[in-house]
């Protein structure tokens, strides 16, 4: 690990947690949202289109990232983070509004992006298998809070939650004041002895796992805030508690991650992710009552915490300093990718019994096939 403060370990941690914040902040006040604005298309895409935004523009990021460094990516992404979540809460044209959530996708891809660069950098080993569940921990705690706290201020005023995007402007100080301005590493730089062959099968199915789970993940936020108030008259908070606990699960279950990482290995850790969130939308497909909900969420937020947080450092060993920005770009948009097509979930029926019930089986065919994709790679590594 290279040297550095307390205080950029934590700029580094809560800059992290704005990427989750993107579409979850307004969430739990969806209902509210579009009430007063009238948005004539479906109500999710105010969620996922920060997700199309992103995948639009991931790929053009890893040049970027390499011809003018991580430090300055990312604060030439705060700024217009800040701004374009914030002003959504003053547009009233629907098509002015939709190209403000594409755009404030473009500025996330160009945090999380950067943030994860700097992880792959400062830390190496197992210190950055523990930097990288520490990240993902502070993206669910943010997630618990922004939540919790989108739907108090939703209950205030309906703009409210939209001013929470200021945080890119804090963040924006604390990235100035305590992340080193390091020179970037260029191809003809790297080490030959420490370059690593790119094992093309093994960026491509981490990736596709990365795009799967994150769409199994996002399904319930793009349908809980509806089907909740629905179903079981939860108000816009007590929405924003449970989507909160889910995320509050992730954090603890990434925490465990790298234990279950050195007992089972990190192919065997990921296809049980996928089962966890095989019996989540199980329980969820059957819930009559908010206890069975609470294991539900528990089931979920574990699938969550045992996939996301583990493929990430996976992409990050499977690569090398001249393709990293390349794969970091990929990896973002095979998260935000997945986020987006989350949305279309909604096509497959009106039933959300039934969508839940679909979703579980989708979990288990992938958790099959990844278990045995990831044995292959295994053997190929010997």
């Amino acid at each position: 690990m290279n040297n550095i403060s307390k205080l950029g370990i934590f700029t580094i941690l809560l800059v992290s947690s704005l990427t989750i914040m993107v579409g979850t902040a307004i969430a739990p006040s969806l209902s509210g949202i579009i009430k007063n604005t009238d948005f004539s298309f479906s109500p999710s895409w105010l969620i996922t289109l920060p997700s199309l935004g992103v995948v639009v523009f991931a790929p053009f990021i890893g040049g970027i990232l390499k011809k003018i460094g991580k430090f300055n990516l990312l604060t030439m992404g705060l700024i217009p983070y800040a701004v374009l979540g914030v002003i959504g809460a003053f547009i009233k044209n629907d098509y002015l509004l939709i190209v403000d959530r594409f755009l404030l996708g473009g500025a996330t891809v160009m945090v999380q992006v950067s943030v994860t660069a700097f992880i792959a950098e400062l830390f190496t080993g197992e210190t950055r298998l523990k930097m990288i569940s520490w990240q993902v921990m502070s993206i669910e705690l943010g997630g618990v809070v922004f939540l919790a706290l989108g739907g108090i201020l939703g209950e205030i005023n309906w703009q409210f939650p939209f001013y929470i995007y200021l945080l890119g402007l804090v963040c924006f100080l604390l990235v100035t004041k305590f992340l080193p301005k390091s020179k970037e590493v260029t191809e003809t730089e790297v080490d030959e002895k420490v370059t690593k062959t790119q094992n093309k099968l093994e960026v491509n199915v981490i990736l596709i796992a990365t795009l799967l789970a994150m769409m199994l993940f996002f399904i319930g936020f793009v349908t809980i805030p509806l089907y909740l108030p629905k179903f079981f008259n939860f108000d816009q908070s007590e929405t924003g508690y449970l989507m909160a606990f889910i995320s509050f699960l992730a954090i603890i279950t990434a925490s465990q991650m790298p234990k279950m990482v050195r007992a089972l290995g990190d192919g065997k850790t990921v296809a049980l992710g996928f089962i966890f969130f095989m019996l989540g939308y199980l329980t969820l497909s059957g819930a009559l009552s908010t206890p069975v909900l609470i294991i539900a969420a528990l089931l979920i937020g574990i699938g969550f915490g045992f996939t996301i947080p583990l493929l990430s450092n996976m992409i990050i060993d499977a690569s090398d300093k001249s393709n990293q920005g390349k794969n970091l770009s990929l990896l973002s948009m095979a998260i935000f990718g997945g986020q987006f097509l989350s949305t279309f979930i909604e096509f497959i029926s009106d039933d959300y019994k039934s969508i839940y019930g679909i979703t579980a089986a989708l979990a288990f065919m992938i958790a099959v096939v990844l278990y045995n994709l990831f044995q292959k790679i295994a053997k190929n590594r010997l």
